[in-house]
């Protein structure tokens, strides 16, 4: 099983960047995914999360209104859309699938999860 993520990339504040993440090996399409990220001497922190078949989204309050998590189960892919970027954005942003929970109302991965390698998101000021 693969998380293979795309999109980061170095861009200026107030920017915008799309990730991806496709899954291989196994299908995601009854399981909540969800972003990650971790900035370099940081802890990894939640970003955003979505239920099965879209209908159920948690943000972290630090993204809320600026970022958008997407999924489309044909292409076993989620995607991250990052807006209104700030320099305290930066971080390698990581892709997960939690095969524990079908609907994204809290944190995901305190189980079992799924981890891709990550991409990394630069803001400059």
């Amino acid at each position: 099983v693969q998380l293979i993520e795309s999109g980061g990339g170095l861009v200026q504040a107030g920017g915008s960047l799309s990730l991806s993440c496709a899954a291989s090996g196994r299908t995601f399409s009854n399981d909540v995914m969800g972003w990650f990220r971790q900035a370099p001497g940081k802890s990894r922190e939640f970003v955003a999360a979505i239920g099965w078949n879209g209908g159920s989204k948690y943000y972290a309050d630090s993204v809320k209104g600026r970022f958008a998590i997407s999924r489309d189960n044909t292409k076993n892919t989620v995607y991250l859309q990052l807006n209104s970027l700030k320099p305290e954005d930066t971080a390698v942003y990581v892709c997960a699938a939690d095969v524990t929970a079908s609907q994204a109302i809290r944190v995901p991965c305190s189980g079992s999860c799924y981890w891709g390698q990550g991409t990394q998101v630069t803001v400059s000021s």
